[in-house]
């Protein structure tokens, strides 16, 4: 906003300038005539600029997001929002790395933000067993290591908790010839941890399944000899 304000001012002090001095009010026709034709070939090359500066314009205005929230666009562009300009946003990613989106691109873009109205995030672990394991028992060992963890809350309503329903809900997601693949539905405090509860639970969840004997998945090839 400060940019705008001082590029608005430019422009009026221009005009008093020129209607302010006899010399240039004289020749006003002139040299208007002369910029109505350089600001054309300007606003030609400068489209791209404009539309920027037009879209981070409604992203202040709108706030789709905001300084210190955390979004994700895909799964390569996401992090901390470090800085919103009139040209472009400045994203600082979890690798520490600095990316920078024009605005016109990040205004089109579908955008998740986590942090614009609850902090809190439902998150999907996707864990694989194999054919033969006994899905109470992995249900019950991922439940058990889940609630172990930090920054995980019970975001069941009162109608939920009277009706016996568990918070970690965990779900049959497919079976196929590698295995059972479940996903366990977690609700976390924080988006910034998200991804370290799926990172221990997951590490969790595998020592278990190891002393407890759980059937994991294995990979079977069939080796045909084609000279045959």
């Amino acid at each position: 906003m400060k940019n705008s304000v001082k590029f608005f001012l430019g422009i009026i002090a221009f005009f008093i300038i020129i209607f302010s001095v006899p010399l240039f009010r004289s020749k006003a026709a002139i040299i208007f005539s002369g910029a109505g034709i350089l600001a054309a070939i300007i606003g030609f090359a400068a489209q791209a600029a404009v539309s920027n500066l037009i879209a981070g314009a409604f992203i202040v205005l709108f706030k789709p997001f905001r300084v210190g929230d955390f979004i994700k666009l895909d799964d390569f562009r996401l992090g901390i929002v470090e800085d919103i300009t009139l040209r472009h946003t400045v994203i600082n990613t979890f690798e520490n790395k600095r990316l920078i989106i024009p605005n016109s691109l990040i205004s089109t873009e579908s955008i998740f933000n986590h942090t614009i109205d609850d902090t809190y995030v439902q998150s999907f672990n996707n864990i694989m067993v194999g054919l033969h394991a006994d899905i109470d028992k992995v249900k019950q060992i991922i439940t058990e290591e889940a609630l172990k963890l930090p920054y995980i809350i019970d975001n069941r309503t009162p109608e939920d908790i009277s009706n016996n329903r568990p918070q970690i809900k965990i779900r049959v997601k497919e079976i196929n010839e590698n295995g059972i693949y479940l996903r366990a539905f977690i609700w976390v405090t924080d988006p910034y941890e998200e991804f370290r509860v799926k990172s221990e639970l997951l590490e969790a969840v595998h020592k278990r399944f190891l002393k407890e004997n759980i059937d994991l998945p294995v990979p079977k090839r069939k080796i045909i000899d084609s000279s045959k």
